[in-house]
């Protein structure tokens, strides 16, 4: 067990997406330390036996899957697995995340947009309709989903694609928040600012090191989504922002990623 407290993770079954690294791997090993059983859900299955490797040794449960979450049939197989091996979910952790190449939305290819709000918006939606049937039908669960800061201030940093399918899912979560929360749905938004996560390698001007080491930090948001499912069922931490104490300045950053994709005919002269 971690930290003192009344802990209601043992016993339960946990989905996290995008567990193989990041974020998604520090929540599945501390709701595992919890006692929760774990489905580990991403998109390379070497990297998720790591982690129920490590999970493992720490004497928890996991069940490593490679899904491919923006495909309906990939998810429904999965899910079956998880019920048969694990029992019906009582937790899903909405975390898989990506990001365009491309940030402005003058240059950004449709193929780009679509892609993004795939992984961050759709497969969101489609994760959580699978799952719920399992939380309404006995009347708890809870799902968390990852969305960012940049859903409340949207920026090239992110990117046009990023900042609207994580503004989406906020929406989304609260819509479920509204909807099913008297039906015994906890429905929980995390809006992390910037965090050392491997989507930053992706960026226009991948931070230094000094940088990351100032930002949040993947433990960081793996505690706080902790904190929300270990609290009695009857409490909702609705929305959680994760930040910074320090904010760097990105100015630089802002402007390579305006220009990143532009046609050599639009590029700023030197």
């Amino acid at each position: 067990m971690h930290g003192g407290g009344t802990v209601t993770t043992s016993g339960r079954t946990a989905l996290i997406t995008g567990a193989g690294s990041g974020m998604g791997r520090e929540i599945a090993r501390l709701l595992a330390g919890d006692g929760a059983a774990v489905a580990l859900f991403g998109r390379r299955q070497d990297a998720l036996d790591e982690v129920a490797a490590v999970i493992r040794a720490e004497g928890g449960t996991a069940l490593p899957l490679a899904v491919d979450i923006t495909r309906a049939d990939d998810v429904t197989s999965a899910l079956d697995r998880v019920r048969a091996e694990l029992g019906p979910v009582d937790v899903l952790v909405n975390n898989a995340g990506s990001s365009s190449s491309v940030l402005n939305p003058q240059w950004l290819p449709h193929e780009e947009w679509r892609e993004v709000l795939e992984v961050n918006l759709t497969a969101v939606f489609r994760l959580t309709q699978a799952a719920l049937p399992d939380m309404l039908d006995r009347g708890t669960g809870t799902v968390v989903t990852v969305s960012s800061l940049a859903a409340v201030n949207p920026n090239l940093l992110g990117g046009a694609a990023y900042g609207a399918a994580k503004a989406g899912v906020r929406n989304f979560m609260t819509f479920l928040h509204n909807t099913f929360r008297n039906q015994g749905l906890r429905a929980i938004t995390v809006l992390p600012g910037e965090a050392d996560t491997p989507i930053l390698d992706n960026r226009a001007r991948p931070p230094a090191p000094e940088e990351r080491a100032a930002m949040v930090q993947p433990e960081d948001v793996a505690e706080a989504v902790r904190l929300a499912v270990a609290l009695p069922q009857r409490v909702v931490l609705q929305e959680i922002v994760v930040a910074p104490t320090r904010q760097r300045d990105v100015a630089a950053d802002l402007e390579i990623s305006r220009w990143a994709g532009a046609p050599a005919s639009a590029a700023p002269q030197a």
